[in-house]
């Protein structure tokens, strides 16, 4: 027939307007109350909708299509071990200017099976994050990757005080020679008292309802690719 075998397999591509293809992502979701965009677009595909990946994750976002998961609670502070606890030098410093006095804190972003954490270091006359690091695991490393990518971008004078929970990622013997390595001065709350730290906790939140839940990460590597943007330009 003059054509080329290849053709012959060729299944025809379907093209719908965006109320169409919400439609029909829509019912998707319906049935499939977990699936994020990886699995919609893989259901799309499956129904002859071939839909760039981009165009999934914006629709499913502007729709709230994104999927229904019971938040989970993980515990980022474990006050309970032997490393020495800091004065809390931040109580009464009110900053009126850049590296005086730095926050830091950890959290978590669920992703399916499993979390990935997050650590930030913010300069609190700003409330401008000046070092951040995202990993799989919740321990010293990851905390340390923070305040390294804070004195490398900062450089700050000697009495610089940075002020964390009790937690034993910052009550750490590597964190700690860090601290004193570079002049800064290690400051603590209150064991359970997340108004000691507050700028910290307020950009957590923040982070959380701007960022981490709308988008509904579901690997590692969504949030390496993603959360990076947020914290550096919004």
């Amino acid at each position: 027939m003059g054509i080329a075998r290849s053709t012959v397999y060729d299944a025809p591509r379907i093209e719908l307007d965006d109320t169409a293809l919400v439609e029909a992502m829509m019912a998707i979701c319906d049935e499939f109350e977990a699936y994020g965009w990886r699995r919609v677009g893989a259901a799309l595909r499956q129904r002859g909708l071939v839909v760039n990946h981009k165009k999934v994750r914006r629709l499913m976002r502007e729709h709230g299509l994104q999927p229904r998961r019971r938040r989970r609670y993980v515990a980022t502070t474990d006050s309970d071990h032997d490393g020495p606890i800091f004065p809390d030098l931040a109580k009464d410093v009110v900053p009126d200017g850049p590296n005086q006095l730095w926050v830091a804190d950890l959290t978590y972003v669920a992703i399916l099976g499993g979390f990935t954490y997050v650590a930030v270091i913010l300069d609190a006359w700003s409330r401008r994050v000046v070092g951040y690091a995202i990993g799989r695991s919740i321990d010293a490393r990851l905390t340390l990757a923070a305040l390294r990518a804070a004195l490398e971008a900062r450089r700050p004078a000697a009495d610089c005080i940075h002020h964390s929970d009790r937690g034993s990622q910052y009550a750490a013997k590597p964190y700690r020679d860090l601290l004193d390595a570079h002049g800064l001065r290690g400051s603590m709350g209150r064991r359970g008292n997340p108004y000691d730290n507050a700028k910290a906790e307020s950009f957590m939140k923040t982070l959380k309802v701007e960022a981490v839940y709308p988008m509904a990460y579901e690997t590692f590597e969504d949030v390496t690719a993603d959360l990076p943007r947020f914290i550096e330009n919004v």
